[in-house]
This record gives C-alpha cells, sequence and structure tokens, in this order.
C-alpha cells in the first residue's frame, strides 16, 4: 500500500516482482481458474503446485490481482462526445443515389 492508501503498481511490490517467470505464473492461474482443478492438480508444466498456490495469495494479500483487474476494465466512454460538426464525411459516404421508376404510361 502506498501513503495515500492505494495499492501500489505490480512491478514496484519488492519480493512479488522478483518471480522466475511472470507469464507462465499467470498462465498457471488462468489455467486454474478455466478448468476449475484444486492447486494440487495444477500440471507440472507450471511448476511445483504449492510454489505457485503461495505466490497467489502473496500476490491477493497484497492487491495486486485487485489493481490487475482495475486496470484491464472497460474505460467509461460517456465522456465522449463527437459533434457532427467537426466531423465531414466523405461524398461516397451518402449511399447511392436513389432511381426512382419511371410511371408506365
Amino acid at each position: 500500500m502506498n501513503t495515500n492508501g492505494k495499492p501500489s503498481p505490480p512491478l514496484t511490490l519488492g519480493r512479488l516482482s522478483r518471480g522466475r517467470d511472470n507469464r507462465l505464473f499467470v498462465n498457471a492461474v488462468l489455467y486454474r481458474v478455466r478448468t476449475g482443478i484444486s492447486w494440487r492438480d495444477l500440471p507440472e508444466r507450471f511448476g511445483p503446485w504449492n510454489t505457485v498456490a503461495r505466490r497467489f495469495r502473496r500476490w491477493a494479500q497484497a492487491g495486486v490481482w485487485e489493481a490487475l483487474f482495475q486496470a484491464v476494465q472497460e474505460p467509461d466512454y460517456a465522456w465522449v462526445l463527437v459533434d457532427s460538426t467537426t466531423l465531414k464525411a466523405h461524398k461516397a459516404a451518402a449511399g447511392q443515389k436513389k432511381v426512382r421508376p419511371q410511371p408506365k404510361a
């Protein structure tokens, strides 16, 4: 936590940023979430299950996951306003001229 009470960015959390392979660790967590397995059933390619579980707990206690979820949330586009007076469409954007059928005599 910072002095203002907010979680620190993940790269400045000291011990948490020194993992051997963050990508492998995050992939292990995503695999576990996606498949719904327990930590003990984690495939060996992700490393020792206990190491992954302890690291997950450390990140959770440090607020890394919360900061990550906040960072990847959809941005709020309510403040964006596009005014038609500032845009010009190409003349082809109006569409093809309408062909009116000739009245039959």
